[in-house]
């Protein structure tokens, strides 16, 4: 990587942070007792690992318009609140989806049903389970904009990154509700997929990301326009390789079950591409698949659909493309060189990755 940029060691740093505000958060609640304490311990499962894409994206935008930093520790934690809003979203996501598994372990609803469950208390674990989700969520995201409001910056600077946050926040929300509302109707097509691919995760993911950091460093509204024009294709082209790995991905590299935008009934780009091109009989075959249980032979079937109709080659094009749109636009930007530069292998390690 660039010089002076480690994404482990900042990655490690990032992890710091969330910790020691969790700490504060568990001692806030210590009166509450055992089931705070659950309740923040399952928080702390939701924000360990992962690649900290919107920490790093939102580090370097700032660094793009202010190079030299005079509290990096403060930038650290506003970056680090952008990781509590993903953990809130994955946490509503995994329930709204249904999905058992995260990076490897129970799905937040999944493990708090276990312990209603084991521990045998009266009524519905599946119901005490996403009850705990839902507020685990909505306790996460509550987190995510007090961390960023608190982080240590200059309060004009948390003022503008705050504004730009909230955008966020509701272009996710919004993005999620766009995403359950095609999935009901089972049936999307590619353009209906894109726009749900670029509220749900393009923007909240690196397009806002960029841009917070840049607003906290007091970047003019044509800055903010140049990152934009970096950042949406980057995280449409993200968006599309997550896409891929749904399907296609190594369930020991991604932690989810082979297939499981398949079996999630996923209406995404890459599976709207195949219905669009596939033969009538496999087109039929993949629709009344999708949303299906399904085992691993079934999975290579449906992958074999995809793979004769063209619409896995198309995604590969698309990333390609759409990567390559968001590099020129950001050699185009006004911003700090190193930073570009950093920015410009960051591009590479969201679009290339097998996890």
């Amino acid at each position: 990587m660039s010089e002076n940029w480690d994404p482990a060691a900042f990655r490690d740093r990032v992890q710091a942070v969330l910790e020691d505000f969790l700490d504060d958060q568990a001692a806030l609640l210590a009166p509450l007792g055992a089931d705070a304490a659950r309740l923040v311990a399952e928080a702390r499962t939701s924000v360990s690992g992962g690649k900290r894409f919107r920490a790093a994206f939102c580090y370097w935008g700032f660094r793009a318009i202010e190079p030299e930093l005079t509290d990096d520790t403060a930038l650290v934690r506003a970056c680090a609140a952008l990781e509590l809003l993903h953990a809130s979203a994955l946490v509503h996501d995994d329930f709204m989806d249904a999905s058992d598994t995260r990076r490897g372990r129970p799905a937040t609803h999944r493990a708090f049903e276990a312990e209603h469950r084991q521990a045998g208390w009266t009524g519905d674990p599946e119901q005490y389970g996403a009850a705990a989700a839902i507020l685990l969520g909505d306790l996460l995201l509550g987190w995510a904009g007090d961390m960023l409001r608190h982080c240590g910056l200059p309060t004009e600077r948390v003022e503008a990154g705050l504004s730009m946050f909230e955008l966020c926040r509701t272009e996710v929300i919004a993005g999620q509700f766009l995403d359950v509302s095609v999935q009901a109707r089972a049936r999307a097509d590619v353009e209906t997929a894109m726009t749900v691919l670029r509220y749900k995760s393009a923007k909240y993911s690196i397009q806002r990301p960029l841009e917070i950091g840049a607003a906290l460093a007091g970047a003019t509204s044509a800055r903010l326009r140049e990152l934009g024009a970096f950042g949406l294709p980057l995280g449409e082209a993200f968006q599309l390789r997550d896409d891929l790995l749904g399907v296609y991905g190594d369930p020991l590299a991604t932690g989810k079950p082979a297939g499981d935008d398949l079996v999630e009934g996923k209406r995404t780009v890459l599976v709207a591409l195949a219905l669009s091109g596939a033969e009538l009989t496999d087109a039929v075959r993949l629709d009344d698949a999708l949303g299906s249980p399904l085992d691993d032979a079934a999975v290579a079937e449906l992958r074999r659909i995809i793979d004769s109709s063209g619409a896995h080659a198309q995604v590969e094009l698309l990333i390609e493309t759409l990567a390559t749109e968001a590099v020129t636009a950001l050699g185009l930007a006004s911003i700090d060189e190193h930073a570009g530069a950093v920015l410009t292998e960051l591009a590479s390690a969201a679009t290339q990755r097998t996890v």
